[in-house]
């Protein structure tokens, strides 16, 4: 088996991450098109109507002159701002604070040292308030790239462990994972918002009883609907951009800068115990970024998560720590 570099992993996220950006707004406009010629075939279909019939391709044409355009145009801007500041999005809905020298001088001095080894930039660090243990890197590329990690990780882990932690996700910053996934969280989270804004308007027009905004009501829910079908169905195959062997990866890459895997090893133990934040819980876009999923055991053991397989966005943990102690020539 050929063997893959740093440099085969950064290609090939730089090209997942374009065709992201270039299949988002295409599939978005291909899945809105499909949904107006239904709405269409159900429109010929009313006997009850007396307007002029048209024939569901004559209807989809009519509509999606004018909402495809302004769809996908919203879709672009979306991805564009995001590129830029969707890190601050991120680190906002986790309620993170920056720490600085002042307030945390130990644990930049770390990240300090960490960056210097792994040959990389300096990353802005922050915190989570939360006493579960995780962590997770954001940001467009290592010059512009942050580092967040829950107070609890901080506290209850010993300096090695944590050592292992933040080399882990400075891997994640030198590999591009983190342009990936934040592209991956902005596409899947531009769905899910559009879905409610759309839904909340056809509720909204559902309060007249007029014939037109009957029908303006039935539009809007077909493409809330859409976006719905996007963000729950279309999702999890966006995700499979989101190769499981990225973990590993990153596991490897921060054994070989701390030379320690046993530390990295002994910090993904005491992760398994309690790795939910009860920020993060509920938010399964950004759950991939982490460093082991803060969503909670309802959420993970729901009948929806098996079936869909949504949430599997990390590979078992016990067999990252064995896969470090081999590293280190032991077994677990």
């Amino acid at each position: 088996m050929p063997k893959i570099t740093t440099y085969d992993f950064i290609d090939s996220n730089t090209r997942k991450t374009a065709l992201l950006m270039v299949l988002f707004p295409i599939s978005l406009a291909a899945l809105i098109y499909i949904a107006l010629l239904i709405l269409g075939a159900a429109h010929s279909a009313d006997t009850t109507a007396n307007a002029a019939k048209l024939s569901p391709v004559m209807f989809a044409n009519e509509i999606a002159i004018y909402a495809i355009p302004v769809i996908s145009a919203a879709a672009i801007l979306w991805v564009i701002i995001s590129y830029f500041f969707g890190q601050n999005f991120i680190l906002s809905a986790a309620g993170a604070v920056e720490l600085t020298k002042n307030n945390s001088p130990e644990v930049i001095r770390i990240v300090e040292n960490i960056a210097l080894t792994s040959g990389l930039p300096m990353p802005k660090v922050y915190a989570i308030n939360d006493e579960g243990l995780n962590a997770f890197a954001t940001g467009r590329d290592p010059k512009h790239s942050y580092i967040a990690l829950t107070k609890g990780i901080i506290n209850k882990l010993d300096k090695p462990e944590l050592e292992g932690v933040i080399a882990h996700e400075m891997a994640h910053i030198g590999n591009r994972d983190i342009k990936l996934m934040l592209i991956t969280v902005v596409c899947i989270s531009f769905a899910t918002i559009a879905a409610e804004i759309l839904l909340r308007v056809a509720l909204s027009k559902g309060r007249s009883s007029s014939k037109n905004k009957g029908q303006a009501q039935l539009l809007f829910l077909a493409l809330a609907l859409v976006f719905y079908i996007y963000g729950y169905f279309v999702a999890p195959l966006i995700k499979l951009a989101l190769s499981r062997t990225r973990e590993y990866q990153a596991d490897a890459t921060a054994a070989l800068i701390t030379r320690n895997p046993q530390g990295l090893a002994s910090a993904l133990r005491k992760i398994s115990e309690n790795s939910t934040v009860e920020k993060l819980k509920d938010k399964e876009t950004v759950a991939a970024m982490c460093i082991e999923t803060p969503l909670s055991k309802e959420k993970q053991n729901s009948l929806f998560s098996k079936i869909s397989g949504l949430y599997s966005t990390h590979p078992p943990i016990e067999k990252r720590i064995k896969a470090l102690m081999e590293m280190d020539g032991q077994r677990t």
